[in-house]
């Protein structure tokens, strides 16, 4: 009996003395799965790559369920952190195309959960699962004959349920009722919505907005009914655009009609990680609302992308939101009731922005810097893929380390499609002098796919250098897109900006010209936008400059802006909003 209890005392420590994964509280966005790659050889002419898009979480059973492009499967998660990949294919054998569950259609019908891809000519079923854990499936119906592209199903509060659909520069998205039991059409397809590029600057199609070589994109529907209103969401102007975001149109009838917002709701065209469109809306376990939405990467193909998720609801007035701000920094899972207008940022901040780097080899062009200059376009290369390869990010003076991001790239990989048994390993190591090295995280036996790993501490740890030495690359070289360190670097938050003016003329009320007084002592800025004072929900990270053009605003409505300054310190006090007329 004494050995016993001697025993579980040794067990206990052990236990509490190592790293559990349920211990994680934070994530960090883009989201960490294991992204597969273009199954497309044509999509691949510039290099194989992973991409993802068009993502949907439902809440079943007490677990979040995560379906998007072209996967080959899906994943399951108990926390919204963890995900499990179940892996399967929605194609029956006759189905020749690469579409395998594209933009997915995804909801809860009773105690079953039903999945449908997108398609017009494949005749693909409508799946259901009452056990989608243990990748049981069976065919709902053998062919939804009416089809959709980029679907939405909503079953309301009634039992009723409804088809919302469309991805097109020149049609709407529209939406019919659809039988329950039988997946027949009940009446005639309406038309929901369709872009208004002349009013709504958001909406005007290209990088910067320009207006020109095509018409703008509406896509990616996806309904959501809060307190009695149906809140119908798509996505515009395109896919491999930074102000890639989710407009919300507002009814009283799941049909409409409609009455748009001014603003997207869920728009990042700034930071790191960049592009918040064509998602879905979402409830964890405590009801608080989430958006899960597709991030732009468009290096190697206009459809390189990855997925985010962010915190969203809906304020007093009935208007939904999505916080960004800060939307790719060290987030708080879910764990409670929450307010998310005050958003579930922890306050860690980026300690390595443009900072030194050394490396153990770099390969042509892909220079070191870019692995520490936030923009998840660009990337290092070391020469090999080898074990031995290191990167070295110099945090400028000591500062208090809480979490590091590795986010992974793609230089000469290898595979086209879904990969099973792809893992990463690597060491992370932490100094004040360069010299004399202590390991932070020891990944040397994971046997995961890890291409945004997201490392927390338990323990925050004082540091001048983060060293990540590579010891197994998957596939390619070694190659990293951000090394990005967050914590606190000790000293004063920037102070508040001064002259900062917005200029909005008469030739185009869509348009303004945003400008303001460099800080010395900040890093970046966060520009706060709507068309309330106290509404500014959109927020737009910029980095090391004093000028924004800003062209996404309604022509016919007022604007009030508010910036701050960001350092590796924190945030300054916000200045006083400005109205624009």
């Amino acid at each position: 009996m004494k050995k016993a209890k001697i025993y579980c005392s040794i067990a206990l420590a052990l236990l509490l003395s190592t790293k559990s994964f349920s211990q994680q509280r934070t994530y960090c966005n883009p989201i960490n799965i294991d992204y597969g790659y273009t199954p497309i050889p044509n999509f691949a002419t510039e290099g194989k790559h992973r991409a993802t898009a068009d993502p949907v979480i439902v809440t079943y059973k007490g677990d979040y369920y995560l379906f998007s492009t072209n996967q080959w499967g899906y994943w399951w998660s108990s926390d919204m952190n963890h995900w499990n990949f179940v892996s399967r294919s929605f194609l029956r054998p006759e189905h020749k195309v690469y579409d395998d569950l594209c933009a997915p259609a995804v909801w809860v019908q009773g105690d079953t959960l039903l999945v449908f891809g997108s398609t017009y000519t494949s005749k693909f079923p409508i799946w259901m699962s009452t056990n989608p854990k243990a990748n049981e499936w069976k065919e709902a119906i053998h062919d939804f004959t009416p089809g959709g592209w980029d679907p939405d199903f909503f079953r309301d509060d009634d039992g009723r349920l409804y088809l919302y659909h469309g991805s097109s520069n020149r049609y709407p998205i529209y939406g019919v009722e659809v039988d329950p039991k039988t997946f027949q059409l009940i009446g005639a397809r309406k038309e929901m919505y369709l872009l208004e590029p002349y009013k709504y600057g958001w909406q005007r199609f290209g990088e910067n907005l320009d207006d020109i070589f095509l018409d703008p994109f509406i896509e990616g529907a996806w309904m959501t009914k809060h307190n009695g209103k149906y809140y119908l969401q798509y996505g515009a102007p395109g896919t491999e655009f930074s102000g890639y975001a989710d407009g919300v149109i507002v009814g009283n009838a799941p049909l409409g009609p409609f009455k748009p917002q001014p603003m997207p709701f869920s728009y990042k065209p700034g930071g790191f990680a960049r592009g918040a469109g064509h998602g879905a809306t979402y409830q964890d376990k405590w009801k608080n609302y989430w958006h899960i939405s597709t991030i732009g990467i468009s290096v190697k193909n206009n459809f390189e992308r990855r997925v985010g998720i962010w915190p969203t609801g809906f304020d007093k007035d009935g208007v939904m939101y999505c916080n960004t701000a800060f939307g790719d920094y060290p987030t708080y899972l879910p764990d409670g009731p929450a307010d998310h207008l005050k958003g579930k940022f922890t306050g860690w901040m980026l300690l390595n922005y443009n900072k030194p780097v050394t490396v153990s080899s770099t390969l042509g062009s892909y220079s070191a810097n870019n692995a520490v200059d936030e923009d998840i376009k660009t990337y290092w290369s070391a020469a090999t893929g080898n074990a031995g390869e290191w990167i070295v990010t110099d945090l400028g003076n000591i500062s208090t380390v809480n979490a590091v991001q590795i986010n992974y790239a793609d230089q000469d990989a290898e595979f086209l499609g879904k990969s099973h048994d792809v893992y990463h390993q690597y060491q992370l190591w932490y100094s004040a002098d360069n010299k004399h090295w202590q390991l932070l995280a020891d990944k040397s036996k994971n046997k995961t796919d890890v291409p945004h790993d997201y490392v927390e501490l338990d323990n925050p740890v004082k540091a001048k250098y983060i060293k990540l030495v590579n010891l197994h690359m998957p596939t390619g070289k070694f190659a990293l897109s951000g090394l990005r360190v967050f914590g606190n670097g000790g000293g004063a938050r920037p102070d508040t900006v001064q002259h900062f003016i917005v200029l909005r003329t008469e030739k185009d009320k869509r348009s303004a010209w945003i400008k303001w007084r460099l800080s010395g002592d900040a890093y970046a800025y966060n520009i706060y936008t709507g068309t309330e004072p106290d509404k500014l929900y959109n927020c737009i990270m910029v980095h090391n400059t004093n000028q924004y053009f800003f062209k996404a605003m309604d022509k016919d409505l007022p604007f009030y802006f508010q910036i701050e300054a960001i350092n590796e310190n924190g945030v300054s006090e916000r200045t006083k909003v400005i109205r624009s007329e």
